[in-house]
């Protein structure tokens, strides 16, 4: 059996990126919150794409989609996703990130909106879990699952990725699923410089604490891009951590639907434009979709 490798990332280029620059990625819809939680959250093509412009003209360079059925109901359609990249095409050049999370074992539709569509990045979910949420009020769960990512199924996925030339964007819900990205180093099915996404208190992974965010960013490769994930409650208060950290940030109504002052939201901008204040209140700068582009390494437009 090989020895795990020793990770020596380099830089992108010498001297490194600006670590004032920051990478603001927009959520804007998710699959499990609906019109019932928060009148904003987008279903159609259409809808995705006017808030994906919004998300754009406050300040974020990334944005990250679920597609989902006129109805409001999750879908992996391929002609769905390629709807809305041509949507959000007609409004603005903002960087694509497509969801392929589902618990199913049959990632096929995952794969062919990949190939078809090809947006500059594809979030890739990390390992295996319990999925869950819990109500003290009620004292009992909302939900409860079990969120299956074998290896076999996270390789048939970078297979597509890099297939169409799609940087995966590697969704950490625990310290074990960064750790655990070295075998696919070691295959050769994972390429350095590396992105990551750190998704802190979600029931099952890595609580919402400073030091969550300091445990991943030592286990991951250096050279790495990471940004935080703040879910629901201490959403805010983690932005600000990553911020202080030198990390990229994410919001959205994926991830929180209420305004620092408990308002909910009314869309996607709404949010962006706090979280982009807090980039700069910080000293750091958001950067644009050309900076985004060349920190996360994706390439030429295309």
């Amino acid at each position: 059996m090989k020895d795990k490798p020793t990770f020596t990332g380099e830089p992108r280029k010498p001297g490194g990126r600006d670590p004032d620059l920051c990478v603001v990625t927009c959520a804007v819809s998710g699959v499990l919150a609906n019109r019932k939680h928060c009148p904003g959250i987008p279903y159609t093509p259409v809808e995705i794409a006017e808030e994906c412009r919004r998300a754009h003209e406050a300040g974020a360079a990334v944005v990250h989609i679920h597609a989902r059925n006129d109805d409001g109901s999750p879908t992996f359609s391929p002609a769905v996703f390629a709807a809305i990249k041509e949507e959000v095409r007609k409004r603005c050049p903002i960087l694509l990130n497509f969801s392929t999370g589902t618990i199913l074992d049959d990632v096929s539709e995952q794969c062919a909106y990949i190939r078809e569509s090809r947006p500059e990045i594809a979030a890739l979910n990390m390992g295996t879990m319990n999925y869950s949420k819990y109500s003290r009020a009620r004292k009992n769960f909302d939900f409860d699952m079990i969120f299956p990512n074998t290896y076999e199924k996270i390789i048939k996925l970078l297979g597509a990725m890099n297939e169409a030339g799609v940087k995966p964007e590697l969704e950490c819900f625990d310290t074990g699923h960064t750790h655990g990205i070295w075998p696919l180093l070691d295959m050769g099915v994972l390429k350095q410089p590396l992105q990551f996404s750190f998704i802190v208190n979600v029931l099952g992974g890595i609580p919402g604490h400073v030091e969550s965010l300091q445990l991943q960013t030592k286990i991951m490769p250096p050279g790495s891009e990471w940004e935080v994930i703040g879910i629901s409650h201490g959403a805010w208060r983690m932005l600000a951590a990553a911020l202080v950290l030198g990390g990229n940030i994410r919001c959205g109504l994926e991830d929180h639907l209420y305004l620092p002052s408990g308002e909910m939201a009314k869309s996607n901008g709404d949010l962006v434009e706090v979280a982009v204040r807090m980039v700069r209140d910080v000293g750091r700068r958001p950067a644009t979709v050309e900076e985004a582009r060349e920190i996360l390494s994706l390439g030429a437009p295309r």
